[in-house]
């Protein structure tokens, strides 16, 4: 059990670990001097729709596999191999939108 000490510790030590990348992209960001175009407008919001069109799909995914493995290993408790399987191909989807979404930003 995590106490509040030790918690406080984490959110103190671990604060600076996230605020720094993000003032670094901020600066990068602040330092670019080209404009913005309509089409690289329209290329974030291609990565937005492949990243929550994955997403949404790999979540109703996982839910049958939750529904459906939950059921078996209530049955047979020695398929669970077989469910972790079944898991990880549904949130392999959530990966390819991921992969899509880096293949718009670089082109």
């Amino acid at each position: 059990m995590i106490t509040k000490r030790r918690l406080m510790i984490y959110i103190i030590l671990g604060l600076p670990l996230i605020l720094f990348p993000l003032s670094f992209f901020t600066v990068m960001a602040a330092q670019e001097t080209t404009a913005v175009t309509e089409v690289s407008g329209l290329k974030f919001i291609g990565m937005a729709l492949a990243i929550l069109g994955s997403t949404v799909g790999a979540g109703i995914a996982l839910y049958g596999v939750a529904i459906g493995g939950s059921a078996l290993l209530a049955e047979n408790p020695k398929a669970f191999t077989q469910v972790l399987i079944l898991g990880g191909l549904a949130e392999g989807v959530a990966v390819y939108g991921l992969l899509v979404a880096f293949l718009i930003m670089g082109g």
